[in-house]
Order: C-alpha cells, then sequence, then structure tokens
C-alpha cells in the first residue's frame, strides 16, 4: 500500500471517529463521486469519446471506475445484431488505474470533475451502481443517441439528484442536432463522416436540449460544469486533468455552407455535358462508377429503413439521391457501350432518377419532416439531370462517337 494510500486511511478513520463521538450518524463514511470524460481516440468506435463514473471509497481512497461502455462480440449472432441495431452493452466495475491505463496507451486525455453530492446521494448513488454491476443486471439495451455509454452515466446521476440535472437543461438548446454532432465527430475520418451524413434521416434533424447533447461526453461534462444544486453550489467542486491528451484534438464545432457543393455539381455537370459532345462512351464510362455508387448506397438505406431497428436512419431522403435504380441503369449501358442504341426504358430510368432527385430537392423547402440534405442535393442533383440530358435522348449511340 502507498503511502499517500495509508494517509487517506488514517485521516478516514480519524473523521469518522470524530462524527461518532459526536454522535453523527455515517459522519466521513459517503464515498466521493467523480464523472471521467474520456476525450475522442483514432479508431473510429472512439470518436465520440466516452465517461464512466468514478466512486472514491473514503477509507482506503481507492477509487472504482464503472463503465457503461462494455459489449461482447462472442455472443451468438453478434454481428447480426449489431448490423440491425440490437445491441446489448454492459456495466463493468473496475479499477480506476486499470481502466486508466488503456486510455494511456491510446494517448487520450482524461479528467475527472469530483461531484459536491450531499452524502446520502453519494452513497445511494454508490449502493445503486454496486448493485447495478451485478452480473443478473449489468445489461442494457444500447442504442447509439438515447441510451449509450454517456447517457447512462447523465440519468444514473439525474436519478440520484432526484431529477435536478434534468430540470436545468431539458428546456435549453444551442440548435444543435444528433447531425451536427456527428458529423463534426465523425469528420476526422472521411469515410465515418459521409456514411453519418448520409445515413441519417429527418429524426438526426431535430433541435436537441442541452439535457439530449449529453449523448456527447464531451457535452455532458460541460453540463456539469455549469449545473448548480438546490441551494446555489456548484455541483461540481473540482476538475482533475489525470491523464494529458497526446493526439488529435476534439473537433470543433464549424459551420457547413451548401454552396460549395452546388458549385462542384454544376462544375461536374457542365463538364460532362460538354465532353459528351466529343466523346459520349467517355462520359458514360464515368458515369457507371457513381451508378454503382449510387445504387448501392440506396440499397443500404433501404435496408436501415426496411430492417433494422436505426430509428435515425428511417424516412431518409437521400433514397432519392441514392436511388437503387441506378443499378439498372449498369445493365441499360451495355447496349451504348457497344454502340448500339439505348433501350426506352433505360432512358426512362435516366429521367426517372433524375426526378427523383429534383423531388428531394422539393422536398427540403417543405415544413414537415426536415432533412438537413441541402448539400447532397446540391451536389448530386445536377449530375443526375446532366446524364439524363446526355443520355436521355434516343439517337445518340454512344459506341459511335
Amino acid at each position: 500500500m502507498s503511502v499517500r494510500s495509508i494517509a487517506l486511511s488514517l485521516l478516514g478513520l480519524c473523521l469518522l471517529s470524530v462524527g461518532m463521538v459526536l454522535g453523527i450518524p455515517g459522519a466521513s463514511a459517503a464515498p466521493r463521486i467523480g464523472v471521467a470524460t474520456m476525450q475522442p481516440g483514432e479508431v473510429f468506435f472512439e470518436r465520440f469519446g466516452h465517461d464512466a463514473i468514478v466512486v472514491q471509497d473514503p477509507l482506503s481512497g481507492r477509487a472504482t471506475s464503472y463503465n457503461f461502455g462494455f459489449f461482447d462480440p462472442t455472443e451468438p449472432d453478434f454481428n447480426a445484431n449489431f448490423a440491425r441495431g440490437v445491441m446489448m452493452y454492459y456495466l463493468v466495475a473496475l479499477p480506476l488505474e486499470r481502466d486508466l491505463a488503456n486510455y494511456q496507451a491510446e494517448g487520450r486525455g482524461v479528467s475527472i470533475q469530483w461531484l459536491n453530492l450531499p452524502p446520502a446521494q453519494a452513497q445511494a448513488l454508490a449502493e445503486t451502481l454496486a448493485r447495478r454491476a451485478q452480473p443478473d443486471q449489468a445489461r442494457y439495451r444500447y442504442e447509439y443517441f438515447t441510451n449509450n455509454c454517456a447517457t447512462q452515466v447523465r440519468d444514473t446521476l439525474d436519478a440520484a439528484m432526484g431529477g435536478a440535472l434534468k430540470r436545468q437543461f431539458a428546456g435549453r438548446s444551442r440548435g444543435n442536432t444528433y447531425r451536427t454532432e456527428s458529423v463534426r465527430l465523425a469528420s476526422p475520418a472521411l469515410w465515418m463522416w459521409v456514411g453519418f451524413d448520409l445515413g441519417l434521416g429527418p429524426y438526426a434533424d431535430r433541435p436537441l436540449s442541452r439535457w439530449d447533447e449529453g449523448f456527447v461526453p464531451m457535452r455532458l461534462a460541460a453540463m456539469l460544469a455549469e449545473a448548480k444544486l438546490p441551494d446555489g453550489t456548484p455541483l461540481v467542486s473540482r476538475t482533475e486533468q489525470v491523464l494529458p491528451h497526446r493526439i488529435a484534438p476534439e473537433p470543433p464545432e464549424a459551420a457547413r455552407p451548401w454552396w460549395p457543393w452546388l458549385l462542384a455539381g454544376v462544375g461536374v455537370a457542365l463538364a460532362l455535358v460538354l465532353l459528351a459532345r466529343k466523346t459520349p462512351r467517355a462520359v458514360l464510362a464515368l458515369a457507371l462508377p457513381l451508378w454503382l455508387l449510387c445504387g448501392l448506397g440506396g440499397l443500404t438505406l433501404l435496408y436501415l429503413w426496411g430492417i433494422t431497428e436505426h430509428q435515425a436512419a428511417w424516412a431518409n431522403r437521400n433514397l432519392l439521391l441514392l436511388n437503387p435504380l441506378c443499378l439498372a441503369l449498369l445493365v441499360g449501358a451495355i447496349a451504348p457501350l457497344r454502340g448500339r442504341a439505348a433501350a426506352g426504358w433505360w432512358r426512362a430510368t435516366l429521367g426517372i432518377v433524375a426526378l427523383s432527385g429534383l423531388i428531394a430537392w422539393v422536398l427540403h423547402w417543405f415544413p414537415f419532416g426536415f432533412q438537413d440534405n441541402r448539400a447532397w442535393v446540391a451536389l448530386l442533383l445536377p449530375i443526375h439531370l446532366a446524364l439524363a440530358y446526355v443520355f436521355g435522348r434516343g439517337k445518340a449511340r454512344v459506341g459511335a462517337s
């Protein structure tokens, strides 16, 4: 045992003895409660950061990390359940030093906000966590935005405080959404950023309250820093930086204008029309990978909406831009590539794909079911229109150019 631990134990025993002499029940016996916030890592599932509740024993000084972020990849049908959005996570209690070791090895910063909870609330919270960490109660149904590792920490604290935390933040909003937060934090990984932005539907675009923002650990830490106890005392007594952050910091908030996307879409569309006057075969060759990506992307969005329980992906209007009918365009392109006239159904399908993109643009301005996909409409609609214009006419034989 270290000198520090021995000193803390002796101090705790002295305080407890004084409390017993004075007749104060449970004096100084309440544990110390903190919230550890881990900064984002570099692996895709670390991009959103993490957190845990820390309970420090008042006598020994030993601290336990109650971490809601564990799952078992060896469970039956784990991958299939993950794809369908049926994930089970666990609350695990482990020594704080052991929990911190992983983040230290990854270069991720960790801070602990020590809380001013009244002794009765701190004791009740510690007992609740110890009980919930038992194998028969540790599992919970994970939902990415509404029931994840951070919201479990938030809700557990709020329950211990009798709802005082939620009352302070549920009615306040900064206009952030699930989409803006997801895209911001995923932005260092291009594939992840694109996947979130294309894969999220209207559910992800409703303005969040400060309380809802707590699904992000760093937002929850900011919330706790502002929170007050009923008597006006700050909830956080002290913030301790226990590990330095040695990798890229959390991405900052930044507005994303849609007009550069429109310029890019119109520029590509004009280039395709001009190129088609000389070499329509080259334009068709460029269109093939686009149609493949759009078709496969559309099938993915249909799967997320029709089969999975990922509510945030339902009713996704990007289906009008990533149209599964684009896969039929690949088949129909064989004839014009060989110098034969394109089939009538192929030209009609080109028109349907372009019309679907126009519908996506029109729907964006409707006052219901808003989805912030302006950038993707601005980029893809002009390209779909240009391809329909170039190949939707029946006279050109691509192979004869």
